[in-house]
């Protein structure tokens, strides 16, 4: 597998390596090699399943399957959650025409740029090191999801009780060794070049723990020949 050692995600205009991952929604191995030559693919590369914000940005990139497919674009939604317990979880909350794959090492973000923010005590250095005071000062806000702007903490609890979200041991090991890791969408041609992105890394983490909004990426997917 060859992977993106830059200091940043990958862009409009680079090439996107070849990455090869245990398909959750179905048998066997998934590769970004898979798609190109073939369709355009939307990869979406998110934390584990432990995390509230990245179930409702799976969700959200899911509800736009039939209109890509309508426009000859597949979909691929990456999860840094062990294999069996992401199947289990889909088993349990399906997503129509939802093709995923499992990464728990971080393979597929690590490749695409995205990387795993340190949490520091006091010191700043985005994307790669971010203070706890940083941290805490940071509002949620989610309307018709929670009741009003949130701390970070104070949100995933809210959110993971309104899901009834039970955590596992996968799940505690995940978020141990890649709770800082930031999350990103990137459209890709048949030639497997990325003509559009949206990442957490963006605007000085100003995206964090939010995703783009449906009509931006059906925007995106408009403007790419087919």
């Amino acid at each position: 597998m060859q992977e993106n050692h830059s200091e940043r995600p990958l862009q409009p205009g680079d090439r996107a390596p070849n990455v090869v991952l245990d398909a959750i929604t179905r048998q066997g191995k998934i590769a970004i090699d898979d798609f190109r030559g073939q369709k355009p693919v939307l990869v979406g590369l998110f934390r584990g399943l432990h995390c509230p914000f990245c179930r409702r940005q799976i969700a959200a990139m899911a509800e736009l399957t039939g209109a890509l497919q309508e426009k000859g674009i597949d979909s691929l939604t990456v999860v840094n959650t062990p294999i069996e317990r992401a199947r289990l979880y889909f088993r349990y909350h399906p997503l129509p025409n939802l093709l995923a794959a499992s990464d728990p090492e971080r393979m597929s973000h690590r490749a695409f740029g995205l990387p795993n923010v340190q949490f520091t005590e006091a010191e700043n250095d985005w994307p790669h090191k971010l203070s706890m005071s940083t941290v805490t000062s940071m509002r949620i806000d989610m309307p018709g999801e929670l009741p009003e702007p949130m701390d970070v903490m104070a949100a995933v609890d809210y959110l993971d009780k309104a899901d009834g979200y039970e955590f596992t041991e996968d799940d505690t090991q995940m978020i141990a060794t890649g709770h800082g890791q930031l999350v990103g969408e990137f459209l890709l041609d048949r030639d497997g070049v990325v003509r559009w992105c949206f990442t957490e890394v963006e605007d000085g983490g100003r995206h964090m723990f939010g995703g783009p909004a449906p009509r931006e990426v059906m925007s995106a997917a408009s403007n790419m020949a087919v």
